[in-house]
């Protein structure tokens, strides 16, 4: 099966804004040139399923005619650290997040275990018949899905890196499976990385 994991444009949002579950919005003229550059690389008859935020449901939309929305692609919540400045959340605990990235869960909020946990989830609930699948999410979720997908360490999977309205492609079949390529934007660019 065939995986492609695109994350969202760039949210219209204050820079250094943490925004996790918040509705915040992506630029419309982006997000439809985005989704008029990605359909070049994803299969069109694939089932796509999506995060319901904002953020993703319009990218979604202009790719396919009927995406699915599932709560389990959500962002990772991050509680009272919502919508505040990154420089406004008390050092304390952003230094306890970062002693224990996987455990620690900002007051209100969920850990990066939790959020793994629920990627699982959607994975094992994912029809197995289809010979492709475009996922439509967040940063923090492609993370999971990809660290699940590849069997990656925990230090692994929450390094890597998604790049607004790019996709990625992980094949899985038999005993494991593969990253083919990674934040692919057209395939004007897939002939130039030839």
């Amino acid at each position: 099966m065939e995986l492609y994991l695109v994350r969202h444009t760039a949210p219209v949002a204050a820079a250094g804004l943490c925004y996790g579950q918040s509705e915040v919005d992506a630029d419309p003229a982006e997000t439809l040139a985005a989704a008029a550059r990605l359909r070049t690389l994803l299969p069109a008859a694939a089932p796509l399923f999506s995060s319901p935020s904002r953020r993703c449901r319009v990218l979604a939309e202009a790719l396919a005619a009927a995406p699915r929305f599932d709560e389990r692609l959500r962002e990772m919540h991050f509680g009272q650290w919502e919508m505040q400045p990154w420089s406004a959340i008390p050092h304390a605990q952003l230094d306890a997040w970062q002693a224990d990235l996987l455990g620690f869960a900002p007051p209100g909020g969920e850990s990066a275990a939790a959020l793994y946990r629920r990627a699982g989830a959607f994975l094992r609930d994912l029809p197995g018949t289809a010979e492709a699948a475009v996922i439509v999410a967040h940063a923090g979720v492609l993370r999971a899905l990809a660290g699940h997908l590849l069997a990656l360490p925990a230090a692994e999977w929450t390094a890597l890196g998604f790049e607004f309205g790019s996709a990625s492609l992980i094949k899985r079949g038999g005993p494991g499976a593969a990253l083919v390529w990674h934040n692919r934007r057209s395939r004007v660019i897939d002939m130039i990385d030839i």
